[in-house]
């Protein structure tokens, strides 16, 4: 089986495939200081939460976008799985091919996501990944990554207006009744979930407007169900992405 590993700034998530069936996934805090055997105590519990141990883990992938942790657990891999784990970085086909002006600066789960979508979707394709960032990324119909935008996630936002102004309280990120908030939460809820529609929505507009044609629109990341129900510019959801796109990638490198 393969263990799929995405470590992200907030949440590290892990998926487990039999063959090309994804048949769990967790979801659990990021942590820099947290030391190997400290991951590896729960992630060992997760698995055998669904019946899986040690010996069960034959492949691992992983993508990341904290440099210290991925040191981390690729010594996780070794020292409790006895595997080298695949790590999506320069060098590792992708199927994808890079058409920035440098390549080594786009984020590996951002190809990850490309080529899965591409894989999955065809081209031309907008990804939007609705996670600690909000990141668009294009990829042409000959399977071109041509690049795309950056902008805070939803929840950087919101906690931006909690620790930069005296009086507005944190909110959960949920949607209101009404575009116009009867009092400070739902106002808030409004700029925010509405807001975040308004941004996808604008940029969207203007990658179709430069590439020319039609594209597919994924959204993925924890906010993308969310987003997706209040826009007609979004054609599929898929918050699995990330992992699937791992896989694919292990295959094209270890097959």
């Amino acid at each position: 089986m393969l263990l799929a590993i995405d470590i992200g700034n907030t949440n590290i998530t892990i998926g487990m495939f039999k063959d090309d069936k994804l048949k769990a996934t967790w979801r659990i805090a990021t942590g820099i200081h947290r030391m190997t055997d400290e991951y590896a105590v729960t992630l060992l519990n997760l698995l055998r939460q669904q019946g899986l141990d040690v010996p069960n883990v034959t492949k691992v992938a992983i993508c990341s976008v904290v440099p210290p942790l991925t040191a981390v657990f690729e010594e996780l891999c070794q020292k409790y799985f006895n595997v080298v784990p695949l790590v999506v970085r320069a060098g590792v086909k992708t199927g994808v091919r890079i058409r920035l002006d440098n390549p080594s600066e786009v984020g590996p789960d951002r190809i990850v996501d490309a080529a899965a979508a591409y894989n999955l979707y065809g081209g031309p394709i907008i990804i939007v990944d609705m996670g600690t960032a909000t990141a668009f990324d294009t990829v042409s119909k000959e399977g071109d990554y041509l690049g795309g935008a950056l902008a805070p996630g939803m929840s950087m936002a919101a906690e931006s207006l909690f620790t930069r102004t005296a009086m507005l309280p944190r909110v959960g990120l949920t949607r209101p009744e009404h575009a116009i908030g009867t009092n400070t939460i739902t106002a808030m809820q409004s700029g925010l979930v509405f807001g975040y529609v308004g941004l996808i929505e604008g940029i969207i507009a203007r990658i179709l407007q430069e590439l020319g044609e039609k594209a597919k629109v994924v959204a993925t990341g924890g906010y993308a169900e969310l987003i997706a129900k209040e826009t007609k510019v979004i054609n599929a959801v898929n918050t699995d992405l990330t992992l699937i796109g791992l896989r694919l990638i292990y295959m094209m490198n270890k097959v």
